[in-house]
């Protein structure tokens, strides 16, 4: 009991410390979730021993990512997933698999026909959803157009891998596994459509469970820890991922209220992100051995390779295609590929089978671990660096250094400020605009402006337009420096004739006969006292007003 005791005050103390360490690491660079897996690590039982993973911790953790996929499926608006975007997102998912048997077929490390080999190639597919939701909510992704496409590929890379471990992975017969999938969505689907039908009908025990919502019994919150327990419950009875269970629960209460709750969502996420899912990074972070990581590093760098390949690189393709491929820029795809190229959860998941039906060993299982947690450090990286480093032209930048190197630091100086004034610019326009939606005004004609001259169209036109002034000035260098020396004539020429003005002025005044200058500015003088007399009477009218 101790044990325990000390293991949750640790993790607790590492989930208090880390928003601290973030906010200490310069621009924000390194999200908490690697901060709580790296701690995990470091104190866990293969370093410090300061964390061990006792029953009550992996029990604690278990809820903790039971909570992070209920959050993460409340986020997901279902009617998104039939758009364009979310069609593609499962048909991206479908390549990814094929990509990922191929890549597996001719690996010499793991086989098809095993459960290794199935375990490696869905665990290639996955997109850690629930991980990138506080990432996405710390940097203000949500609701934009690289947040949403991560939504609509990333929902498909998280639900297709756990279906695929149930079909795939399962001692029993598909058609059995299918039978308790088909079961299991009829149960969501009454779950759902009951407690809907008695909120929009207005039934006596809705209504006293939202008059008691902000009382010491929390019914909402309650209620909504049964759903979560009660699916995951189903999903253990049944030999299925309690992911499956908690990722239905905030389906089913994102269906029961559809327009959202902000009261009991703050609630949620104090209680998730707040204590258990802390805890659930941290517990993922101590399984980590990084001894036998660092003895396997070519198997850790060829899984974070093939990674990109099979997730990352369907996705820039299938946002390249379509009627609104136009809708993001390149550096935004890549963005929202690098983004579900994200993965760790699953692959603990599906690592755990494979182990416990003896086909894949601990330290092979360990060192897929530990890259799906470098993914969570790396991937968010890469990404942050193309969403916004590209709007400091770096292209330009180094073709400015090549032809001026002694300028290296000038040139970089004034790029990372373009960057940083581009930055505050979108953080004010964002936040204009949402106060202007909370006062119930349209967006200002200066947001929208930014916004178009935001979007990678606009942005195109005007690279452009540059790059043709640019090739125009090459062109006619010589005729622009023949037009330069008349300009410097014709400004010489103008400065002498306003030289002259000014010296016959002053002889004008000096002769005495400025009469008619002096009737201008005793009439300019009498304009101005009648304009401030008026004003003033129309001050004290008002003062008037207001004391009636």
């Amino acid at each position: 009991m101790p044990t325990d005791f000390i293991s949750l005050f640790t993790a607790c103390l590492i989930a208090a410390c880390a928003p601290i360490i973030a906010r200490i690491i310069p621009r924000g660079l390194v999200p908490e979730t690697v901060i709580l897996l790296l701690a995990g690590a470091l104190l866990g039982p293969h370093m410090a021993g300061l964390i061990e993973l006792t029953d009550s911790m992996n029990m604690i953790s278990e809820l903790g990512l039971a909570f992070l996929f209920l959050l993460a499926g409340y986020e997901i608006d279902p009617r998104s997933l039939s758009g364009s975007q979310g069609k593609k997102g499962l048909a991206t998912w479908a390549v990814s698999m094929v990509l990922a048997c191929t890549a597996v077929y001719f690996s010499s490390s793991f086989s098809l026909s095993h459960i290794d080999g199935l375990a490696v190639a869905i665990a290639l597919t996955t997109t850690a959803l629930g991980t990138l939701m506080p990432i996405l909510k710390e940097r203000k992704l949500e609701g934009t157009q690289v947040g949403n496409g991560i939504l609509a590929f990333g929902t498909w890379g998280e639900l297709c891998p756990v279906l695929a471990m149930a079909l795939l992975l399962s001692a029993r017969k598909t058609w059995q596994t299918l039978l308790i999938l088909a079961l299991f969505g009829v149960l969501c689907v009454v779950m759902a459509v009951v407690p809907s039908k008695a909120r929009k009908a207005g039934h006596g025990v809705y209504g006293f469970l939202h008059r008691r919502r902000n009382s010491t019994s929390q019914t909402f919150v309650r209620v909504t820890v049964v759903l979560l327990i009660g699916l995951v419950t189903v999903s253990a009875v049944f030999d299925l991922d309690i992911v499956l269970g908690a990722f239905a629960a905030g389906f089913v209460l994102r269906y029961i209220i559809p327009e959202g709750d902000h009261e009991l969502e703050s609630k949620l996420d104090a209680i998730g992100y707040g204590f258990l899912t802390p805890v659930f990074f941290v517990v993922s972070g101590a399984k980590i051995d990084l001894a036998g990581v660092g003895a396997q590093p070519g198997l850790l760098i060829t899984f974070i390779c093939a990674l990109l390949l099979v997730r990352a690189v369907p996705i820039v393709v299938a946002l390249s295609m379509g009627r609104d491929a136009k809708a993001l820029s390149m550096h935004n795809r890549i963005t929202v590929a690098l983004y579900c190229t994200t993965a760790l959860p699953i692959i603990v998941a599906v690592t755990s089978l494979a182990v416990k039906s003896g086909a894949m060993a601990q330290d092979t299982a360990g060192v897929l671990v530990a890259a799906g947690a470098i993914t969570v450090f790396l991937m968010p990286l890469l990404a942050s660096l193309t969403y916004r480093v590209v709007d400091a032209k770096p292209i330009e930048a180094v073709q400015e250094i090549v032809e001026n190197p002694q300028d290296i630091r000038s040139i970089l100086h004034e790029h990372l400020e373009l960057e940083r004034m581009m930055a505050r610019q979108e953080i004010a326009a964002r936040m204009a605009a949402k106060a202007r939606r909370d006062a119930g005004e349209e967006a200002a004609w200066e947001d929208v402006a930014f916004a178009l001259q935001r979007q990678s169209q606009r942005k195109r036109a005007m690279d452009e337009m540059l790059d043709f002034a640019r090739r125009e000035y090459a062109a006619h260098e010589d005729d622009l420096k023949e037009l330069g020396e008349k300009a410097d004539i014709t400004r010489q020429a103008a400065a002498d004739r306003t030289a002259k003005a000014a010296k016959a002025f002053a002889q004008h005044l000096k002769d005495g006969d400025w009469e008619e200058e002096r009737r201008i500015a005793e009439r300019a003088v009498r304009e101005y006292r009648r304009h401030m007399h008026e004003l003033g009477k129309r001050i004290d009218d008002c003062h008037l007003d207001d004391g009636k």
